[in-house]
């Protein structure tokens, strides 16, 4: 068992319930119309004493007419902070700017779109496929991942004994490419203060969301390199597991021997990432202060890379699915 996954998981299973006992405006206003579902820490299962809530609000109707009206949303929202503030957690970041609600419609409809990115429903939507939790309205939390599995896997039933869930790949690699910023070619000119704030973003980059994305790619991977085929059960069984489950579960694929010591270096470099991360920030931004600090960190990263790479070259083994992911 690994310990620090192990408290990890248990903390946040912890925090969630006294969320959702704080919640009951938020959880008769959401019935059947509305959910809203943790990401970040919180949907990755691996909060620490320091961690914000990062979250989104989602919902059946039209942008025009939404089954949770805006009066109810405010009341919604309402209650989440007051939350937060009960249970000393940060506020939320821009001063609630995020904080938004978002209808199905919304989400299917600006699939694919120039639009996507600007209305942030291709962040709502890929954060609910790769980290994310219900923490009200688990029943439309449900139908909601279920329809946007049936707009990914549109082409399914046409292609159900080999299908590549391409759509669904090439809006993850996406993400990570929306993730890629590069901090250090931006900080040349800053203060060594905003330096080491860039440093410690791309060190968090490179371990939590790189996992995040790649994890859900090397799950697909996996099914399709065994079964020839990715079903729609098998993308909700993804969603059901975090990053670090998902790695956890392929190494309980005896198909998957040859990859075993070097999928299990990773989640003990996850641990250990975790352990680095989970002190005050102004300790954290100390320590990229620190020449001799950073450099481990930053080649500790990169070996986080290396091994995720190795992984993926050990499941996809040269097939269709692996190809589409490299080319």
């Amino acid at each position: 068992m690994r310990e620090v996954l192990d408290r990890r998981r248990k903390e946040t299973t912890h925090r969630i319930t006294e969320l959702r006992a704080l919640l009951d405006v938020a959880d008769k206003l959401c019935t059947d119309k509305a959910c809203v579902y943790v990401t970040g820490s919180f949907g990755r299962r691996e909060t620490s004493q320091y961690s914000d809530l990062d979250l989104f609000i989602a919902g059946y109707g039209t942008s025009e007419k939404p089954a949770l009206s805006r009066l109810d949303e405010i009341l919604v929202k309402a209650d989440l902070i007051d939350a937060t503030r009960k249970l000393n957690i940060p506020e939320f970041s821009g001063d609630g700017a995020y904080l938004k609600h978002h209808t199905v419609a919304e989400l299917l409809q600006m699939l694919g779109t120039p639009h996507d990115d600007v209305s942030n429903t291709f962040t709502a939507r890929l954060l609910l496929f790769l980290e994310s939790a219900p923490l009200i309205g688990s029943a439309v939390y449900k139908r909601i991942t279920d329809d946007v599995i049936a707009e990914y896997w549109g082409d399914y039933e046409d292609h159900k004994n080999d299908f590549i869930p391409a759509f669904l790949a090439n809006d993850v690699l996406r993400m990570w490419r929306t993730f890629c910023v590069n901090y250090e070619a931006r900080t040349e000119r800053e203060p060594e203060q905003e330096r080491a704030k860039r440093r410690l973003t791309n060190y968090k980059l490179k371990h939590s969301r790189l996992l995040t994305c790649y994890s859900a790619l090397l799950y697909l991977l996996t099914v399709f390199s065994e079964t020839g085929t990715v079903s729609p059960l098998d993308a909700a069984g993804m969603i059901s597991l975090t990053p670090t489950q998902r790695l956890e579960w392929m190494l309980s694929q005896p198909e998957l021997a040859a990859a075993h010591t070097k999928i299990s270096e990773l989640l003990d470099r996850y641990e250990k990432f975790l352990e680095n991360t989970e002190v005050p920030k102004e300790e954290l931004m100390s320590r990229f202060l620190d020449k001799e600090k950073r450099k481990e960190y930053g080649e500790s990263a990169y070996r986080f890379g290396d091994l995720i790479w190795d992984v993926l070259d050990i499941v996809g083994n040269r097939n269709r699915f692996h190809r589409l992911l490299i080319v």
